[in-house]
């Protein structure tokens, strides 16, 4: 399920407004009602999104990731744009990473008419998408599964990927902070990302805007480690923070 128009405009508002905010100021701004807006900030909390406070809410403290099933459906067209974006992007002939995560999951998707890659990957929703690509090549990492993410985990999955030096690495974050901190949710996820970055020749960013300002304990690298990033939405702030990054930034 899509979040609304005001929805997201609420999400963005929260985080322009420091990371709390009233129930009476949304009433007033969006002019609905209390019933309205109750329903709204309701079906926020409920993806993991905000935080219920007495009176409003405010940006929840993540030490974890949603819920697999929340985020693959939330924004789910930008991540099927983004996907659609990144695939016209790739040559014939050339070898990929993909990462883990919804918005690599997408790129896979986008790649069924592709005519020929070699694609490295621990992320088994983006294998399985490959199969039905016959001109597809996949090589899936060893690991431990994480029945939570669908995706293989561990020293073994990281340990595979080190031994490619690839044309593009594609890969997703966890949060994307004020500075242009790339971050994630756990020390594996980190070092699989370190792992892409450190082995691409040329490595691509997927986020859809709503991981600007989004917490996640664990720094990875920052934009300036990467080359492209690839977004469905470019605010005054995303498009300061990739020129100083000196990336390129796309919709």
């Amino acid at each position: 399920m899509e979040l609304s128009e005001r929805q997201i405009k609420i999400l963005a508002w929260l985080k322009q407004a420091g990371g709390q905010l009233s129930s009476q100021e949304l009433t007033d701004a969006f002019h609905v009602s209390v019933q309205t807006i109750r329903k709204d900030l309701n079906e926020l909390s409920d993806r993991g999104l905000v935080q219920r406070v007495h009176g409003g809410i405010r940006l929840p403290f993540h030490n974890r990731n949603l819920s697999f099933q929340t985020r693959q459906v939330i924004n789910l067209d930008a991540k099927r744009r983004i996907g659609q974006t990144v695939a016209a992007l790739l040559p014939e002939g050339a070898t990929i990473f993909l990462g883990i995560g919804t918005t690599p999951q997408q790129v896979a998707a986008a790649l069924i008419d592709h005519p020929g890659l070699q694609v490295i990957t621990n992320n088994l929703n983006a294998a399985m998408a490959l199969c039905h690509n016959p001109k597809i090549e996949t090589l899936l990492t060893g690991g431990r599964i994480r029945p939570s993410d669908q995706d293989l985990m561990g020293e073994d999955a990281t340990r595979f990927l080190r031994r490619f030096q690839v044309n593009y690495g594609i890969f997703g974050i966890g949060g994307l902070g004020p500075e242009g901190e790339l971050m994630d949710f756990s020390p594996e996820e980190s070092h699989l990302s370190r792992a892409i970055i450190e082995n691409s020749d040329l490595r691509i960013l997927v986020a859809d805007s709503s991981k600007y300002l989004r917490k996640a304990p664990v720094r990875t690298a920052t934009l300036s480690d990467t080359d492209l990033f690839v977004t469905d939405q470019i605010t005054p702030e995303l498009a300061s923070l990739a020129e100083a990054a000196g990336i390129e930034l796309r919709v």
